[in-house]
């Protein structure tokens, strides 16, 4: 089998607009979930990620919402050690801030490296090398002894986590069908918001002993995910097109998709290596598909421009919506300098007990279920914009949280009345990055890995500048005192 022929030759129209390889292709083949066509088609084929059974699937996803988990874990969980780093480093406490934002700039830039090399070696190697470099990096980061050094550690740190977010979208792609993917899209986006607060839990505790044993910490996790990346994650990157070519399920006309799962062929019929037939460490291109360039990342951010329904939402949710979220966690020192970081860190239970009541009740599944219920009133036909409804109490859940915290601040309230604030302030920053992550799939689904490139850029770079506005508060706020 000749893996240049396949790996090459003429891009198509998709392709030469600046766009990866097609995760799933629907051909007219009749097959069905509960009386609504599947998207991507699966084939007969035992390798393909869509047939690999449940308990691989749902494996995989942990170690994915693991990465996603540290992708924002290692921004936050300093926070608590603020005024330990400023004494150490001897730095202000608006360069203090800085340690936080400069890791969102690796978030930010680490897709437009990473996305397209993963459409190319594949998945697996990429999660790989990432929390390799992070894991180095934060080793770096606990040894530094001055300013210089232990910015530039967190850069890399940022830089090594970043896969999490449109490569961990990739990899949730390739396993689910698109009926399941609201809820899987929840899980993962309830990792990357789990992580942003519990980091300073964690992180104030582990600051008992030392603000340099919270590196020391983080190092150790990586290490236990490089593992168990190694261990269970093979590659899910699969030549669906190709394969439906040669493997295809066989029926006379339509069918229910439970009812094939038994139709399965033998992948030995077809000689190319896929997904678990490749090299624990496979550095050639992923055979069976056509490969966009190293480069091609940068194009898909800047063409993505060209779809406003993809710019609006995600210009909203990232600096008029998540914006507000790393304001409020960088400012919880200054609000509350009477109490010890310990406890500083204890005050982001309630933002943890938001984000995962909205998971549990209103995010994901309810999400999945509010389309299909629409989908099956509507001929059965799904629409991106059906996503949307959630978003209305989200909003207005968001912004009731963060008005009653900001007067609990100002007006001296006790400590519990923020905790209820931050409770409805994280569900609803819960249930819009959900609808905001869904939605834009949902819109451009053969586009997946652009507009999340897209994404996932941008809100990190929100996450970069916002410490300016924080600092440019906080000096405000001096002036006029």
């Amino acid at each position: 089998m000749d893996e240049k022929n396949l790996g090459g030759g003429k891009l198509g129209e998709t392709e030469k607009a600046g766009f990866g390889p097609e995760l799933g292709q629907s051909s007219e083949i009749g097959i069905f979930k509960e009386g609504l066509k599947v998207h991507p088609e699966p084939t007969a084929d035992p390798l393909d990620p869509l047939n690999w059974p449940r308990w691989r699937k749902h494996t995989i996803l942990a170690i994915v919402m693991y990465l996603y988990f540290m992708f924002t874990y290692v921004t936050t969980n300093t926070v608590p050690s603020f005024p330990e780093l400023q004494e150490e480093l001897g730095i202000s406490y608006s360069q203090v801030n800085w340690t936080v934002a400069i890791p969102a700039l690796g978030l930010a830039v680490g897709p437009l490296f990473w996305s397209s090399l993963a459409d190319i070696y594949g998945r697996r190697i990429i999660f790989l090398a990432g929390t390799l470099i992070a894991f180095a990096a934060t080793i770096g980061a606990g040894a530094a002894n001055n300013y210089g050094g232990y910015m530039a550690a967190r850069f890399f740190q940022g830089f090594g986590v970043s896969p999490g977010s449109t490569v961990g979208m990739a990899v949730i792609m390739d396993l689910y069908f698109e009926y399941e993917r609201g809820q899987k899209l929840g899980l993962w986006v309830l990792a990357i918001d789990t992580g942003l607060l519990v980091g300073p839990i964690i992180g104030g505790f582990i600051d008992l002993v030392s603000a340099d044993w919270i590196q020391w910490l983080t190092a150790i996790q990586f290490a236990v995910l490089l593992g168990l990346e190694f261990v269970f994650m093979p590659e899910t990157l699969y030549p669906r097109t190709y394969m439906l070519a040669r493997m295809p399920i066989e029926i006379p006309g339509a069918a229910d998709l439970e009812k094939l799962a038994d139709q399965q062929g033998n992948p030995a019929a077809v000689e190319l290596k896929r997904t678990t037939k490749l090299l624990a460490f496979n550095v050639r291109p992923v055979p069976g598909l056509r490969h966009p360039k190293p480069w091609d990342s940068l194009i898909r951010f800047m063409l993505t421009f060209k779809y406003p329904v993809v710019v609006i939402i995600v210009m909203t949710y990232c600096f008029a919506w998540y914006w507000w979220m790393l304001s409020v966690i960088t400012m919880i020192p200054a609000a509350y300098v009477q109490y010890s970081p310990q406890i500083q860190g204890l005050l982001f239970i309630g933002l943890l007990l938001g984000t995962l009541f909205s998971e549990i009740f209103a995010s994901g599944t309810l999400s999945d279920y509010i389309v299909a219920k629409l989908a099956r009133k509507n001929n059965g036909v799904r629409l991106p914009e059906m996503r949307l409804w959630l978003a209305y109490p989200a909003a207005l859940l968001s912004a009731i949280g963060l008005i009653i915290w900001g007067v609990s601040i100002d007006r001296g309230y006790h400590w519990m009345v923020g905790q209820i604030a931050f409770f409805l302030f994280g569900a609803g920053i819960q249930m819009g990055n959900t609808v905001t992550a869904s939605y834009v799939v949902d819109c451009y689904p053969l586009q997946s890995m652009s507009v999340i490139t897209f994404y996932a850029v941008l809100i990190n770079l929100s996450a970069f500048i916002d410490p300016v506005s924080v600092a440019l508060g906080v000096w405000s706020v001096s002036m006029l005192g």
